[in-house]
């Protein structure tokens, strides 16, 4: 039988790249909107959206909890279409991380847009081609590396959440007991060895994710400067 600690391993890359699919899913079109955006109202709209950058996690993770809870509609709605509960699941812990990853993958894909420009755009319109060719066709081989960045920086917060995870998703062994969950349980009950395994596999984890980030970049701040 697998150890919990694996149990942990397997729930949280799950999660991650589940929540980082999704993210990626509606980040990309909620980042180009805002991106294009000239209203007054945007500046209210990213703050929504950053708000989990400086909100403490307990509290978006409070008022997701009593949301999901089966006595208001949110969780009512869920438990009437799957039969089972909101709270307290891994569909819970995946959904609030992708409202607390968000700001994550929104804001680099929003900044490779506003750096895009019009002119290439404009010139694939006179060519006939539609709103998703050019998409596919100039916008996103322009906005790879900005896309890998919102992926890793999505992923790699994701895999380090504990408060919104504890608050609406509880520790449930194979379910919603994450990695850094377990790391509190061993360091709650003293096992300083075991506590010591997983933070150093987070932190070298995080600084390899990280490292490979910056190395991607590197090219492009480098033409940047040359320009």
């Amino acid at each position: 039988m697998p150890s919990p600690d694996f149990l942990a391993l397997i729930v949280t890359l799950k999660m991650a790249a589940l929540t980082t699919l999704i993210l990626l899913l509606i980040g990309t079109p909620l980042a180009w909107y805002l991106a294009k955006m000239t209203s007054r109202f945007k500046v209210i709209i990213e703050a929504i959206v950053a708000l989990p950058l400086v909100l403490p996690p307990t509290v978006l993770g409070f008022y997701l909890l009593i949301a999901f809870s089966p006595q208001h509609l949110p969780g009512q709605l869920w438990q009437q279409a799957t039969g089972q509960q909101l709270a307290f699941s891994f569909s819970a812990i995946v959904i609030g991380s992708v409202l607390y990853s968000l700001p994550f993958v929104v804001q680099p894909l929003q900044k490779a847009f506003e750096q895009l420009g019009d002119s290439l755009l404009e010139a694939g319109a006179m060519l006939g081609a539609g709103p998703i060719d050019r998409f596919f066709t100039i916008v996103l081989p322009l906005t790879k590396a900005s896309f890998i960045t919102a992926a890793s920086l999505g992923f790699a917060h994701t895999v380090g959440e504990f408060g919104v995870i504890l608050m609406i998703g509880g520790n449930i062994p194979g379910e919603t007991r994450v990695l850094s969950i377990a790391l509190f349980d061993h360091v709650e009950a003293f096992d300083y060895a075991r506590a010591h395994v997983l933070a150093i596999s987070l932190l070298i984890g995080s600084m390899i994710l990280l490292a490979s980030v910056y190395l991607l970049n590197l090219p492009r701040q480098k033409s940047g400067r040359a320009s």
